[in-house]
């Protein structure tokens, strides 16, 4: 596998001259360099206007390497040869150097160049690139590779470094300035201010005292960090380490190559430097990896518009009044604080009253205005703040946030979050965690990212108070008041959403917008009467659970359940199920001609469902076949005996519709064994989901283990 490395652009606050006069200083040999034992010129020449200057020399290096592993490869030490080329006039030098030693076994290519700053003629810039292509080495590939690579990364800084070292001598010593280059003088002038090349600096014209180009004088000159340089594509090693952060060579280098390979590649906008950074960290700097992945988010960023979601995305009032999360100062890390009161959030009210597309919508402006205030932190604190810290607090987290639907999406929009934003999670404060809290942490911790794990701290009860706790991380002025600080907090309190403002298909969400969730987990359906809604599940495996949740948004239904070991027939003119129709849309799959007790059986006895109940069961089946949910509308049963109707029968009928009732519903079917202690088995508000888990193991207690409850 061939390794590459691409280096940041460094820059030196002092002219080329001053520059090469120091590097000059690192030949033969160079103490400050231990695996540097010496070195040989091998060619030399020049220009006839001594503008260019070419030197070649074979270069004999030290390797750390294991002794037995020298012992095996014949050799003591290494050869490399190094080309410099310098060219005065146009203020350059390239470095091209290879391996001598073991050529047809390991390739080794390095380029380096020392050119002008293209803003500061006073400045210069150095980079440099590398390839390391192990073809065999006496089957110890990859101990050569990783030996190599070690000690090539360990030392590029040393690099820059000794250089500095050799500058300071210079100027320690008076040697300030070096005159540039000028042509030969014409006629037999002799030009004084041209240097003498091809010998060392100590031999050079310079003039002592002078001076120059220093860091004093120059600091004031200083261009933004921002500014990349030389190239657009290049990143400088100091704006790397003002706003990315302290990263190893090897890291700069991955960051370097993606911004690079995007450059060259990507039709679109070139997302930040930051944002790119953040999927090599979470792909553990694989440049492969990380490429894949961002490759897949930018693609996805494009194709539902996400750039533009902080100007086209405006929280619905529902989401004003009852999300309880909002942005509250920093951490003392300066990373940008956001609090969420889960516990008291209604999520399955959110779920039913606005689905699941506005909900991961409003996510993702949360991580969006998360991205735009590490940005603007990491300005004001002057250092690289790249992710932000989160304080969830659980206080009154009951079952009823443990319902399977809300889970599922929940999961749906931690799996978009980690897809899409990784590595902007810095702190996780969970605090007042309750006694159900492990349940929810079972279910969901699974598909969370080890690294984000790593990344939770969770207080059960008042232990987040006093030192160990949030004082740890927030300061104390920070502190909301609900959890004992002096800070009056803004994030809304929450509370239970009225289900007068549940949707239905009727009600399109965010029609605007490309949807972001294609999927629903609640469908909507009408029961007109006579003309009952129907869904047909078809079990496979005798012992099954089938699952429903639904609410009654209007009307009153009656709600059953059957079995039948014929395939239903729909009389509806599509024949998949409801999940993009329109509300009015109703299936009917019971045909008028079959008999109850002959075609079907009845598995559930009728439960008469009013409006605004919620409903949640479920069946362990006994047999294959197909099972049939249905909801008809309810209506006064007739009398016996009397041809008077009772006064709660028409005073029923009087609150129905006479035209439609609606419901929203959801339902789901697991093998038994997965049933068993899974999330289905949670309650949702009064649910007896908890009570069900224990009856399937058991079939004989299949058709007694249903239960209904509102």
């Amino acid at each position: 596998m061939v390794q590459k490395y691409q280096s940041p652009v460094r820059v030196y606050k002092y002219p080329f001259e001053l520059v090469m006069a120091a590097y000059e200083k690192r030949f033969p040999t160079c103490p400050e360099i231990p695996v540097f034992l010496g070195s040989e010129i091998l060619h030399e020449s020049r220009s006839d206007d001594g503008a260019i200057h070419i030197v070649e020399r074979s270069c004999k290096l030290n390797v750390d390497a294991p002794r037995l592993l020298k012992k095996i490869a014949g050799v003591e030490y290494v050869f490399f040869i190094q080309k410099n080329t310098v060219n005065w006039k146009e203020r350059t030098l390239r470095i091209e150097a290879h391996n001598e030693t073991f050529a047809n076994r390991v390739v080794v290519l390095e380029t380096c160049s020392y050119s002008v700053h293209p803003e500061n003629e006073e400045w210069t810039c150095f980079e440099q690139s590398a390839s390391l292509d192990i073809k065999s080495f006496f089957g110890f590939e990859s101990t050569v590779e990783k030996i190599a690579m070690k000690q090539y990364t360990s030392n590029i800084k040393r690099g820059k470094e000794v250089i500095e070292h050799y500058l300071k001598e210079l100027i320690s010593q008076g040697i300030t300035f070096i005159p540039r280059w000028t042509p030969p003088p014409v006629c037999g002038q002799k030009d004084e201010g041209a240097p003498a090349v091809g010998h060392d600096a100590d031999d050079l014209p310079l003039e002592s005292g002078t001076r120059g180009t220093t860091k004093e004088q120059t600091g004031s000159s200083c261009p933004p960090a921002e500014v990349v340089s030389p190239d657009a594509d290049k990143l400088d090693a100091d704006y790397i380490e003002r706003y990315l952060g302290q990263l190893t060579p090897m890291q700069e280098s991955c960051l370097i190559r993606l911004r690079q390979w995007l450059q060259e590649t990507h039709k679109g906008k070139i997302p930040k430097d930051e944002h790119i950074l953040r999927f090599l960290r979470a792909r553990d700097f694989n440049i492969d990896k990380a490429r894949e992945m961002l490759c897949q988010s930018l693609s996805w960023r494009k194709q539902y518009q996400v750039d533009y979601i902080l100007q086209s995305w405006r929280p619905p009032a529902l989401l004003d009044e009852y999300y309880t999360g909002g942005w509250h100062y920093q951490d003392k890390d300066g990373r940008p604080l956001y609090i969420l009161r889960l516990g008291q959030m209604d999520t399955k009210g959110l779920v039913k009253a606005l689905g699941e597309e506005s909900l991961l919508r409003h996510v993702l402006s949360i991580n969006e205005e998360g991205q735009k205030r590490c940005e603007e932190n990491t300005n004001i604190f002057g250092r690289p703040i790249t992710s932000w810290t989160c304080l969830v607090d659980l206080e009154g987290l009951n079952m009823r946030h443990l319902w399977r639907p809300g889970v599922k999406a929940l999961l749906r929009i931690i799996e978009v979050v980690e897809d899409n934003y990784p590595e902007t999670l810095g702190r996780l404060l969970i605090v007042r965690a309750p006694r159900v809290f492990p349940v929810l942490w079972t279910l969901v911790s699974p598909f969370i990212n080890e690294n984000t794990r790593q990344k939770f701290l969770i207080y059960s009860g008042n232990n987040y108070q006093g030192p160990g706790g949030l004082v740890d991380y927030v300061d104390k002025d920070v502190i909301p008041d609900f959890l004992g600080g002096d800070c009056m907090c803004t994030v809304p309190e929450g509370g239970l959403v009225p289900k007068s403002l549940y949707q239905t298909e009727e009600e399109p969400e965010n029609s605007d917008h490309i949807r972001l969730w294609t999927e629903t987990i609640y469908h909507s359906a009408s029961v007109l009467k006579g003309a009952p809604h129907e869904i047909v599940v078809e079990i496979l495996e005798g012992e099954s659970v089938i699952t429903w949740d639904f609410d009654i948004l209007k009307g009153d239904v009656v709600f059953s359940l059957f079995h039948s070991k014929r395939a239903p027939e729909t009389s509806h003119k599509e024949a998949t199920l409801p999940s993009t129709s329109a509300a009015g849309d109703n299936m009917q799959l019971i045909d008028k001609t079959w008999v109850l007790g002959v075609d079907y059986s009845r598995m559930e006895s009728p439960l008469v469902c009013r409006e605004g109940e919620s409903i949640q069961g479920s069946h362990v089946t006994r047999w294959p076949g197909f099972y049939i949910l249905q909801w008809k509308m309810h209506g006064p049963l007739p009398c016996s005996g009397t041809s008077l109707p009772r006064v709660d029968d028409v005073l029923a009928s009087l609150q129905v519709s006479s035209h439609k009732c609606k419901l929203i519903y959801y339902y789901e079917v697991l093998a038994s064994k997965d049933f068993r202690g899974s999330m289905s088995s949670l309650e949702s508000c009064n649910s007896g989901f908890s009570q069900l888990s224990g009856a399937t193991t058991s079939s004989s207690q299949s058709q007694s283990s249903s239960h209904l409850s509102r």
